[in-house]
């Protein structure tokens, strides 16, 4: 077994894995910016070490400083959580060069199915059904224009080394085809320094759908079922769950099938998950991703099973600890992210000084945050602050509790996607199971940050009856007992206690206009 780890990560995947690593008696060692010398993972470590200043290039992304302190702390093991470094394949040839253990893929499946078009071509030959498109990159705007006419609009123009919404556009219309794959390709370009871009058929309302796999180093694949993740902006997941609401079981089945013949087809070992989009009755492959996911969680609610642990254990050799028929599912879970940011305004990013943090509780209820009172939230990193994770025997009560404790979740001081998600918790269509990639699109009163005409008008009542008592409780008539001067207040208490304000004072009897007239 592993003994020591690495963990080239920040926030709350950094946390999850240290406390998972911990629970396995792992030593565990940090890494923190300038920006996060407060955050909780450098905290939980066993040991920490600063990589440089908030600048990611110049820390997390730094592959010479990470091994300097994985030689100086002498670990074992590097885990890369995810995003940062976690698919770059030269990160684990770097990691395996140094003689140190990669808790993930190889660099060889990292590098097959970090570039899509390479991924396209091998789900294809492993029979694995794919959207409609290219699977080489485009070479210009005219080969762009051509391609797309033959695919059929409309079509997504995406990085091929890309992920997460960047270097993708969506195309209605031969005209806008040259525009938009210079945007595309500058945009990759700039985010994965690899500009290649390519065509699909865009699927215009399909559900998001992804399974979650897990390969040894012994030739054993098996699924964890599925996570339904329909709920996005700008590409970006904001709510998912385990199981999907739409599947059947004949659905699962399939699906997870699909996806083990990709597992199988690139050799694949750890953790990882394959994207499915769901339409009309089809599914077709997306992406895989060679890493955990954020929304893991979801999937250890319903099934029992750590991912962490099978991560570090799967990584050290061992074989999977369960067979695909003695994987349970269980229940129904849900995940909110809670992101920095504010979805009544255009999802701009937010930032400021947690001043206040309240984590909610009771049955069911998992907070995995990477945030504490007196942080201070910028702009360097992404926008993910932490994930509130529920759990109940089916989905009406799960979403129950989630409504619940996203209403006892305080985070003072930044603005954050709460409020919208709480919103989203209440609305008819995702109560029943009505989802799809275009949910928010569909429900632009969700993102308005105008207080709907009832509502508000309700609060406008409420808060002149409000200031009425105010005003009346200050200017009110006293009434003395023993020499004290009693309020408004003092004398419905005292009222209470006696049977009725006569009684507290005779002389007053049937002359006091507020004690049967109290507004409430």
């Amino acid at each position: 077994m592993i003994d020591s780890v690495l963990v080239a990560n920040r926030g709350e995947i950094a946390l999850r894995v240290i406390r998972g690593a911990r629970e396995m008696g792992i030593r565990t060692v940090a890494v923190f910016s300038e920006a996060d010398r407060t955050s909780p993972h450098v905290l939980h470590a066993d040991e920490a070490y600063c990589i440089g200043p908030a600048r990611a290039a110049e820390s997390y992304l730094s592959v010479e400083k990470l091994l300097a302190v994985a030689d100086r702390a002498r670990v074992q093991a590097v885990h890369p959580g995810y995003g940062f470094l976690a698919e770059r394949g030269d990160f684990a040839e770097a990691v395996a060069a140094a003689g140190l253990v990669f808790v993930g893929p190889s660099a060889s499946t990292i590098h097959a199915m970090g570039d899509k078009t390479e991924a396209r071509q091998r789900m294809a030959a492993a029979g694995v059904p794919i959207v409609p498109g290219t699977d080489t990159p485009l070479a210009s705007g005219s080969d762009a224009i051509r391609t797309a006419e033959s695919v059929g609009f409309p079509v997504v123009l995406k990085a091929a080394a890309g992920g997460g919404g960047k270097g993708m556009r969506v195309v209605y219309g031969v005209d806008e085809v040259a525009g938009a794959f210079e945007t595309a390709r500058r945009e990759a370009e700039s985010a994965f320094g690899d500009g290649s871009v390519y065509v699909e058929r865009f699927l215009e309302r399909p559900r998001h759908i992804e399974i979650q796999l897990f390969g040894d180093a012994h030739g054993n694949v098996v699924h964890l079922f599925e996570r339904e993740c329909s709920i996005q902006r700008r590409h970006q997941k904001l709510v998912e769950e385990a199981p999907s609401p739409l599947l059947t079981a004949d659905g699962r089945r399939d699906m997870g099938e699909a996806a083990v013949r990709a597992a199988r087809a690139v050799d694949y070992t750890g953790a990882g998950t394959v994207e499915f989009l769901y339409a009309d009755g089809e599914f077709f492959f997306l992406e895989m991703n060679t890493r955990l996911q954020v929304e893991h969680p979801v999937t250890e609610l319903v099934t029992g099973v750590d991912l962490v642990e099978w991560q570090f254990r799967v990584a050290a050799g061992e074989t999977l600890p369960m067979r695909q028929e003695e994987i349970p599912l269980r229940g129904h879970a849900l995940e909110c992210r809670i992101t920095s940011e504010s979805p009544f305004d255009g999802f701009l990013p937010a930032t400021g000084v947690v001043d206040e943090l309240e984590v909610p509780g009771g049955p069911g209820i998992r907070w995995d945050g990477g945030i504490a009172r007196g942080m201070e939230i910028g702009l360097h990193y992404d926008p993910l602050l932490g994930k509130l994770i529920t759990w109940a025997p089916d989905r009406p009560l799960a979403v129950r509790r989630m409504k619940r404790a996203l209403e006892e979740l305080k985070v003072g001081g930044v603005a954050t996607s709460a409020p919208l998600l709480r919103r989203i918790m209440d609305e008819p269509d995702f109560q029943d199971g009505r989802l799809s990639t275009a949910y928010l699109p569909e429900h632009p009163e969700l993102t308005d940050g105008r207080i709907a005409a009832p509502k508000r008008d309700a609060l406008l009542v409420a808060a002149a009856l409000l200031e009425h008592r105010r005003r009346r409780d200050r200017t009110a008539p006293r009434i003395r007992r023993d020499g004290r001067a009693l309020s408004a207040w003092q004398r419905r208490t005292w009222a209470g206690r006696d049977g009725n304000a006569a009684a507290a004072n005779p002389s007053h009897a049937g002359t006091d206009p507020h004690r049967s007239n109290d507004l409430t």
